[in-house]
C-alpha cells in the first residue's frame, strides 16, 4: 500500500482502507444474539488488549448485541487484520467461557473512515452515549462496558484491560 492512497474492497459491504487513519467500526453478534454481562466483559477486554500495540483505541462500547469502536491501526497492520483478530479472539474466549463452539459475530463489520479530528470527537461522543440512548443506563459513566482513551486510558488502564483481566 502506498502511503496516502485509499483502497476500496467489497464483500457484502464496501470497505475503505487508508494508512494512518481512524475508523468508526460497528460489528454485530451472529443472529443478534444477546451477550451476557460476563461475555461483554470478555469482549471489552479483547478490544482494549492491543491498544497501543497494534492500534490506537479512542473508545469502545460493548452493547448487548453489537460493538462500536473507534481505532487507528498502526503501520504494521490493517483495519481488516485488526478486526479479524479482534473478532476471532473474542469469539474464542466467549465460547471457551461458555463451553460452546460456533460463530459469535456476523461475518462483516461496518467500518467508516473518519475524516477529521473534529469528526472523530463527535463520533466518540456518539458511541459513548449509545447505552443512554438505548435506555440501558441513565448516564454514560453508569455503563460498565465502555472504555474511552481520554478517561479510562488516562487512569493507567490503557495498557491492559479496563477490568484488570489480562489474557
Amino acid at each position: 500500500m502506498v502511503p496516502g492512497d485509499t483502497y476500496a474492497t467489497r464483500r457484502r459491504l464496501p470497505h475503505l482502507s487508508k494508512p494512518s487513519r481512524s475508523y468508526f467500526v460497528t460489528f454485530c453478534t451472529f443472529r443478534r444474539r444477546i451477550l451476557e454481562p460476563a461475555e461483554r466483559t470478555i469482549v471489552l477486554d479483547c478490544c482494549v488488549h492491543d491498544h497501543r500495540r497494534d492500534y490506537w483505541l479512542e473508545c469502545v462500547v460493548v452493547m448487548p448485541d453489537h460493538v462500536h469502536l473507534i481505532l487507528a491501526p498502526y503501520e504494521h497492520t490493517s483495519i481488516s487484520r485488526v478486526m479479524q483478530c479482534l473478532k476471532s479472539v473474542s469469539a474464542h474466549k466467549v465460547n471457551k467461557e461458555n463451553g460452546q463452539r460456533g460463530r459469535l459475530w456476523q461475518e462483516e463489520s461496518f467500518d467508516r473512515l473518519i475524516r477529521s479530528e473534529e469528526n472523530l470527537r463527535r463520533k466518540a461522543e456518539y458511541i459513548s452515549c449509545n447505552p443512554v440512548r438505548a435506555g440501558l443506563v441513565a448516564g454514560v459513566d453508569d455503563y460498565q462496558w465502555i472504555w474511552r482513551e481520554w478517561i479510562e486510558g488516562r487512569t493507567g488502564e490503557g495498557a491492559c484491560s479496563p477490568t484488570g483481566i489480562t489474557s
